[in-house]
């Protein structure tokens, strides 16, 4: 009797409502993109700071707190043409690594009391996979509760990464050479994410991500102007990405990753002649050199043409080593001189 009174009493003061309270992750929450933003600073000539945004993104939490983000590389925003180019072409390399992804785990326990609390802080743990890297770092953020049906998640410091650790180094130096600016070699991170509940508690799984490219970014649609292309091909030729084995004119599937970008941007300047023009560095004999860079542009021409650019537009010329870039001094400096190089004749 005594015990049958005792759960009486529990049951008048715990309702059971709040007793069986539904997880904080029920039903399924997509990330609102139009209410959210993910943005970079990045610091040239040691005192100037520069802002950039992501255009597109997709992201979700399910009923276990899973968190995941999708960013599309290509989507890269920094509100000037040209040097949206220079950050995909030469520093994310998107023709390799199109997404970046940022994922964490929320134990429904640290955010329980957060209807009570309406905004509360967390140290989170999350994995950032970024130009085929997995990195661990910890982002320090809040959790706000706007209505049943919406969350915010947003930084409170921002995340500052170490591009050395994402082997972005090589990519930065390259930057730094078209731009002629010293950068320092971090990304400071800020998010602020806006979630809506889209589901109900026993709701289907999420879909999978999809995010948009190039084109949801301060982006030309269809042809690009004269000066559009002059830009583009000046950064497509400095990005050094193409690259042959030893002593051959083979295209390689890493090269193909990159012709298959270059052909869209040749497609879309349909009025100009293209030079491809293949060099080399000075080791070996010359007449050799020569005939190998003819090669090599001969094959980027030909592989350009199997999709869509028309022969007539594209002139491929072997230069040898005739044109360094550098003195062949060093293994870096020759790898710098072994190049296509791509320059709009008419």
């Amino acid at each position: 009797m005594l015990k049958r009174l005792y759960l009486l009493i529990l049951l008048a003061i715990f309702p059971f409502s709040a007793v069986a309270q539904a997880s904080p992750f029920a039903g399924r929450w997509t990330l609102n993109a139009e209410d959210s933003t993910i943005g970079f600073l990045s610091v040239k000539k040691g005192t100037i700071a520069e802002y950039s945004g992501f255009a597109s993104f997709s992201g979700q939490i399910d009923p276990t707190g899973t968190a995941e983000i999708a960013i599309a590389l290509d989507s890269v925003d920094t509100k000037i043409d040209l040097r949206n180019v220079r950050m995909r072409f030469l520093f994310f390399e998107t023709f390799k690594h199109s997404e970046a992804r940022v994922t964490a785990q929320i134990a429904p326990e640290q955010i329980a009391d957060l209807p009570a609390l309406g905004r509360k802080k967390l140290d989170l743990s999350v994995t950032v996979s970024l130009h085929g890297v997995d990195v661990q770092v910890t982002a320090p953020v809040a959790v706000t509760l706007l209505n049943d049906n919406r969350v915010n998640v947003s930084t409170v410091q921002p995340i500052i990464l170490s591009l050395a650790d994402f082997d972005l180094l090589a990519g930065l130096a390259k930057l730094e050479e078209a731009a002629n600016v010293t950068i320092t070699p971090v990304g400071i991170v800020t998010l602020d994410l806006t979630f809506d509940r889209t589901g109900s508690e026993g709701a289907a799984s999420p879909a999978p991500l999809v995010t948009a490219g190039a084109a949801t970014a301060l982006e030309t649609t269809g042809t690009f102007n004269r000066e559009e292309c002059v830009g583009r091909f000046e950064i497509l030729s400095q990005s050094r990405s193409l690259n042959f084995p030893p002593n051959t004119a083979e295209i390689t599937g890493d090269a193909s990753a990159f012709l298959n970008t270059l052909s869209d941007v040749v497609n879309r300047c349909p009025d100009l002649r293209i030079e491809v023009g293949g060099h080399t560095d000075a080791w070996g004999k010359s007449a050799w050199n020569l005939e190998l860079s003819r090669q090599r542009a001969v094959a980027v021409a030909k592989y350009l043409i199997e999709r869509g650019a028309q022969n007539t537009r594209l002139v491929a010329i072997g230069y040898g080593e005739t044109l360094p870039l550098v003195d062949n001094n060093t293994v870096e400096n020759r790898a710098k001189n072994r190049r296509i190089e791509f320059k709009v004749l008419n």
